[in-house]
């Protein structure tokens, strides 16, 4: 079993005084949020936790940096986060609360605050865990990524920072701030030049080899369409990222590495990935290689035809692979 820290005694305690307090009188003037901690901080977000005094509870506050707060774009990447995470109401996304604007004007929303462990930093310790528990993970996944799917969206961003492994067995795919979308009549949610912000590939700085060897930043989990910015981009860039970290969860390593931006976007475009079980360490069961290797095929209409069936062939039985 995953273990995982409990939440502060703070967080869970039910009392009297808490459930029976009356509201404001005049809500418009109050405040309702109070006691903010931040907890992480994005390039151009920040989440706290804090206290919603109306509900009494603590909860997962999300908004953009001071410096972000009055651009358009990111204003506009904000709201769509807030609404695809509360219109995508599946056991794998993360309950949405509230999306308004604090005293200043500025976009906020709230959701659930679900304390755990990211899918990277279970990775960075990828001796201690079971293959079957990692791989449920990822099916997990790709249950929330099935139902996004079916309901036009494409997430964009699928890496182990955006997987949250909780204390209670829940998996939570987090972060649609870059999730397209379309019209009824098939157009993209984004202009050419909002594209370009958004699906912006991260500086030099970003790419350092970590002290594990490991390369982080969201380029190394890029479908090539998406490193390209193809404007025809769908929902098969996930099976692709999906199919990277399936790749890192199976070996150690992802598919295509380099100390530089440009030598992995290089070699994502241009190079096939090793097979999992000429990197590994361990017995590769054969299923699951072959399933991330069609995943990362370079050309979209060659991958797995959905997540769904990348789904059904991870729940298929490789662990026989493993005796002997």
């Amino acid at each position: 079993m995953l273990n995982f820290p409990q939440p502060p005694k703070d967080y869970s305690q039910v009392l009297l005084e808490d459930t029976d307090r009356p509201l404001p009188k005049d809500p418009a003037k109050s405040t309702r949020y109070a006691l903010f901690t931040t907890i992480a901080k994005g390039g151009k977000s920040l989440i706290k936790s804090c206290k919603d005094l109306h509900l009494s509870r603590v909860v997962c506050y999300k908004t953009l940096k001071p410096e972000f707060a009055d651009d358009e774009i990111e204003q506009r990447r904000l709201l769509r986060e807030a609404r695809v995470s509360a219109m995508l109401q599946h056991p794998n996304t993360v309950p949405t609360y509230e999306i308004g604007r604090d005293q200043r004007g500025h976009y906020y929303f709230t959701m659930k605050l679900v304390h755990g462990y990211t899918l990277r930093e279970i990775l960075d310790f990828r001796e201690r865990y079971d293959l079957t528990q990692l791989v449920d993970v990822i099916v997990q996944i790709g249950h929330a990524l099935d139902y996004a799917h079916t309901h036009g969206v494409a997430h964009r961003d699928i890496k182990p920072e955006n997987i949250l492994v909780g204390p209670y067995g829940e998996v939570l795919l987090l972060d649609w701030g870059l999730a397209k979308v379309w019209d009824e009549v098939g157009r993209g949610s984004a202009s050419d030049a909002e594209n370009a912000a958004l699906d912006a590939v991260p500086p030099e700085e970003d790419m350092n080899i970590t002290q594990k060897g490991q390369l982080q930043g969201t380029v190394v989990y890029m479908s090539p369409e998406q490193v390209r910015k193809d404007p025809g981009i769908d929902v098969r860039t996930d099976i692709y990222s999906l199919g990277a970290v399936l790749y890192e969860v199976l070996c150690g390593a992802t598919p295509h590495s380099g100390d530089k931006v440009h030598q992995v976007i290089n070699r994502i475009l241009e190079e096939e990935p090793a097979a999992p079980g000429s990197v590994a360490k361990q017995r590769v069961p054969q299923l699951l290689e072959d399933v991330a290797m069609q995943c990362l095929r370079k050309d979209p209409a060659k991958r797995l035809g959905s997540i769904g069936e990348m789904v059904r062939l991870l729940q298929e039985d490789w662990r026989t692979d493993l005796i002997g």
